[in-house]
This record gives structure tokens, C-alpha cells and sequence, in this order.
């Protein structure tokens, strides 16, 4: 089945497919179908929402089945900011290092027990027929004193999961995948299309 993914993010998009090709899903970007250019309004309160919101309006204008993520970074010491506005955190969207400096800054140092933080997805496949089906997918840890690491995208430099001492971008993309959010959203996903 072809399912087209609700995303401009190359990095989310290439994560999301990494995961999903062991469930046989045939996913697509919205530049191969021809929607490159669309911007959607995320103006959603919660993951859940905004995850939605990407996944119907694709799923609209195509008649075809779409798939889309809506993730955050929240900082307890924080009051769970970033949180839903992780993308702009800093103001400009998807400036990604202006937000962690942002964040290493907002806690400065703060003791290693106060520094905890979760990662939170949620994956919304949408159906032409009206199906919805949503998975929510989490990851506990701790916010780094300073960035580490080269690999990952996003806050992944300056998150260290529960149980590790090293960041996501530290750690090899498969424990990532296993562990994260993403990919725990997607094993539920994964788990709710079975049943159907």
C-alpha cells in the first residue's frame, strides 16, 4: 500500500522510512507526489493535533492515504518547553541550532536530577475513507551540559536516554530507532494496522 508521508522534513522523512520498510509500507514524500511546496498550518495544541492536522490535509488534496509526524523535545525544568513548538523554538522554524543553544542556556547548570526531559511522537495515518489511526510514542532521559555527537538531527545532540551516557547523535541510528520515539510511535502504528 502506498502511503504518502506529510512531511518537508528530509531527516524525519528518511527516519520514518528507515523504520517503516520493515512493516512493507510503501511510503512516498510529498515532493513525489507533486507537493513539494505545500505548507501546512500546524496550529494544533498537542502533538496529537498537529499530527492530524499534516495528515488530513494530504490525505484531502491526494485521496490517498498519508502518514505524518508531529514531535517535541519537553524540558521539565522547562515547564515541557519546547514541547509542540520544538520546530521554532527559537523563532525561526527549523533552526535547530539556535533552539538547543537556547536550551542549554535556559538551564545552564542545573543539576544532572533536574535536567530530565522526553522526547514525544505521534504518527497519524489518515484514510480516505475517514479511518484514522494514531500511535504515541515516548522516550525518558536527560539534557546534556553541552552538544555531543555528530549524528541524529534536531535536539538529538543534546539528549541522552535513560540508561546511556552518550546523546542520540552519539548512538548508532538503530538503537535510535529501536529506543526513540519515533520509532516506538511507529511500532504501535504498526501493531493498531495489524488489528484492522
Amino acid at each position: 500500500m502506498r502511503i504518502v508521508a506529510a512531511t518537508q522534513n528530509k531527516n524525519k522523512l528518511n527516519e520514518i522510512s528507515m523504520i517503516t520498510r520493515e512493516f512493507g509500507l510503501g511510503l512516498v514524500s510529498q515532493a513525489d507526489v507533486g507537493l513539494g511546496d505545500l505548507v501546512i498550518d500546524e496550529n494544533g495544541s498537542t502533538c496529537e493535533e498537529n499530527s492530524y492536522i499534516k495528515a488530513k490535509a494530504v490525505c484531502d488534496i491526494l485521496g490517498e492515504p498519508a502518514i505524518a509526524d508531529d514531535s517535541g523535545l519537553f524540558v521539565d525544568a522547562l515547564g515541557g518547553a519546547p514541547g509542540v513548538n520544538s520546530a521554532r523554538y527559537s523563532g525561526v522554524h527549523g533552526d535547530d541550532a539556535s533552539a538547543r543553544k537556547m536550551i542549554l542556556k535556559e538551564l545552564g547548570d542545573l543539576p544532572w536530577k533536574k535536567r530530565t526531559a522526553t522526547f514525544v511522537c505521534v504518527i497519524t495515518l489518515v484514510y480516505p475513507d475517514g479511518r484514522v489511526i494514531s500511535a504515541r510514542g515516548e522516550c525518558r532521559g536527560h539534557i546534556s551540559y553541552e552538544e555531543k555527537g555528530t549524528g541524529g538531527f534536531g535536539y538529538d545532540c543534546i539528549f541522552i536516554p535513560e540508561g546511556k551516557r552518550r546523546t542520540f547523535a552519539q548512538l548508532p541510528q538503530e538503537y535510535k530507532n529501536e529506543v526513540g520515539h519515533r520509532g516506538r510511535a511507529l511500532q504501535k502504528l504498526r501493531e493498531l494496522m495489524n488489528r484492522e
